[in-house]
């Protein structure tokens, strides 16, 4: 008889989406000293074990300082491709079937990289991706919330050129500090121009960052969310409309906003009835790719079969595929669960 607790063989090739995912949070040790040869970047590492001693952050910002740094070495097109290139192949290994990808052209254009540089790189692996891996995408811009709403208007404006690759909008950095509400007016431009709201909320900032995120930004998504399992009125909200959480479990847990896996919210968050996904965030600065982070919490959480895979089909049914196209993935999770028994 098999046991309802799940295998690593079963998480391996169980079909999911990854809807959290930061495309220059795939920049491995190895990839960064590499690229930093190619572009001539000075970086104050010698060795990929040099990088790695460095990720211990104890908070969000601590993070944020290496991810700028690192994306320094990032310059050209190719360099685009081959760092999503290198995370698409990581992500089919993982059984990801469809990816919703972020990036941050704010941190390539502010330090004089072209905007269409980083797109027509990552957009060029993505095509690859579908062509070569049989994984779909979306691609997701974000605003640095950081940044003033200004610049978020000028990067607007060099989205709106490529309304056919770029379908979403997001905001993300530094959460403390900067509410919603500082980036209403770009946000509901966005929503105008035909793009699809997301936002980080709730990850270190307070309920009410999540509250704003829906009520002002209008986001069809919250990043995140964590706090938002403190309010009961909000989760009942967030259940009622279904709105997907993009939690991503060992990034809280090297971030320090958690102390342990055993106390992520996604078991909370699953008994609620709230639509919760498992995502992998900055994998490369956090520990593991989407299958690290649930075995994680499958381990620290003592979840089931049962509950993967409606974490699975979570991970689609909270996609921005079409209808259709979302059930073709539930229909391939049910014969491959219905397989593993």
């Amino acid at each position: 008889m098999t046991s309802d607790r799940a295998s690593d063989s079963f998480i391996g090739q169980l079909p999911k989406a990854e809807l959290h995912l930061h495309i220059e949070g795939t920049l491995e040790p190895q990839m960064m000293l590499d690229l930093a040869a190619r572009n001539d970047v000075t970086l104050p590492y010698k060795t990929a074990d040099d990088v790695t001693r460095a990720y211990e952050f104890e908070n969000l910002q601590d993070f944020l300082d290496l991810y700028y740094a690192g994306m320094s070495v990032l310059m050209q097109e190719r360099d685009f491709h081959d760092l999503t290139w290198a995370y698409l192949q990581k992500a089919a290994a993982d059984g990801v079937r469809h990816a919703e990808i972020f990036f941050d052209p704010q941190g390539h254009t502010d330090r004089g990289v072209n905007f269409e540089t980083a797109l027509d790189g990552i957009w060029g692996a993505l095509e690859a991706g579908r062509r070569e891996l049989g994984i779909s995408s979306k691609l997701i811009m974000c605003f640095l919330r950081h940044l003033s709403e200004d610049s978020a208007f000028e990067t607007l404006v060099a989205a709106k050129r490529h309304k056919d690759r770029i379908f979403g909008v997001g905001l993300d950095s530094s959460e403390l500090g900067h509410p919603p509400e500082k980036f209403a007016r770009v946000f509901a431009e966005a929503r105008a121009a035909g793009f699809t709201a997301v936002a980080h909320a709730g990850e270190e900032g307070p309920i009410d960052y999540v509250k704003g995120a829906l009520d002002i930004l209008k986001v069809a998504r919250i990043d995140h969310g964590n706090r938002a399992l403190d309010d009961a009125d909000l989760v009942a909200r967030l259940v009622r409309e279904r709105i997907p959480l993009t939690m991503c479990p060992l990034s809280n847990l090297r971030l320090k906003v958690i102390p342990t896996l055993a106390e992520s919210p996604v078991k909370r968050a699953l008994d609620a009835g709230l639509l919760v996904t498992i995502n992998s965030d900055d994998p490369a600065y956090f520990g593991g790719y989407i299958n690290a982070n649930y075995r994680g919490i499958e381990e620290a959480l003592g979840l089931g079969r049962a509950e993967l895979t409606t974490l699975a089909n979570n991970s689609f049914t909270g996609s921005f595929l079409g209808e259709s196209e979302k059930q073709v993935h539930l229909d391939r999770i049910a014969q491959y669960a219905a397989a593993q028994t």
